[in-house]
């Protein structure tokens, strides 16, 4: 293998756990995730984690600050204390927002 080879090959390597440690941190453990509920909102638009409604795919989708349909993870027990200018945070959806 000569040198430039070696030098490809050692930046694909770097490359793929740079990609592998940026997935983990953007999806929470199993363990994390028990220690979370579904807030709706609370998301400003773009920043929802899913279920942000028709014609919309999921995580990202929100097309509007706070929409109730959308959803963030929060940390259990912290969502209806949540305050944002349109109310606050709600464990189900919030119809007409």
């Amino acid at each position: 293998m000569n040198i430039s080879t070696k030098i490809l090959v050692g930046a694909g390597a770097l490359l793929a756990l740079g990609a592998n440690a940026a997935a983990a941190q953007n999806h929470p453990t199993a363990q994390q995730e028990a220690a979370m509920e579904k807030c709706y909102g609370v998301a400003k638009a773009g920043k929802n984690d899913c279920a942000a409604g028709p014609g919309t795919t999921c995580a990202g989708t929100s097309v509007r600050d706070y929409q109730g349909n959308a959803w963030k993870l929060v940390a259990k027990g912290t969502c209806v204390s949540i305050q944002t200018p349109k109310g606050n945070g709600s464990l189900t959806p919030i119809a007409n927002r």
